[in-house]
């Protein structure tokens, strides 16, 4: 989607709160700097003005904003639960009306459900 994101981990070793950090701080910089990069992007002036003012307005952050604060977890507690969660997941493109099917969706790792292969390496939920 093109302004939020649904994931579906897990963890053994590191509390949740870690990784989700991590993985927030990880992509912010790299979306950060391919934007400041891009100087064809035509709105990069103001992009990097805008997340650079949330980031001002956060303590908790070196510079830049580009995730909100907080998340929205979900414990997986049945196979039903997760059965559930994962076809939201993939419906979601189909419900904002982007593709016909969920495997359509470039970013969607319903390709990897649907005997294609998406964009990442996952482990498939069975």
């Amino acid at each position: 989607m093109s302004n939020h994101i649904h994931l579906i981990i897990g963890t053994n070793d590191k509390p949740m709160q870690d990784i989700l950090r991590d993985i927030k701080r990880h992509t912010s910089k790299a979306i950060i700097k391919a934007i400041d990069e891009n100087i064809q992007e035509s709105r990069r002036e103001w992009m990097l003005w805008f997340f650079e003012r949330e980031g001002k307005a956060n303590s908790n952050n070196e510079r830049y904003q580009f995730w909100q604060q907080g998340n929205h977890p979900i414990e997986l507690w049945s196979n039903e639960v997760i059965d559930q969660k994962l076809d939201y997941l993939h419906n979601n493109p189909v419900i904002a009306g982007w593709v016909d099917e969920p495997e359509h969706y470039l970013y969607s790792s319903a390709r990897d459900y649907a005997d294609g292969k998406g964009l990442i390496d996952i482990v498939l939920m069975s």
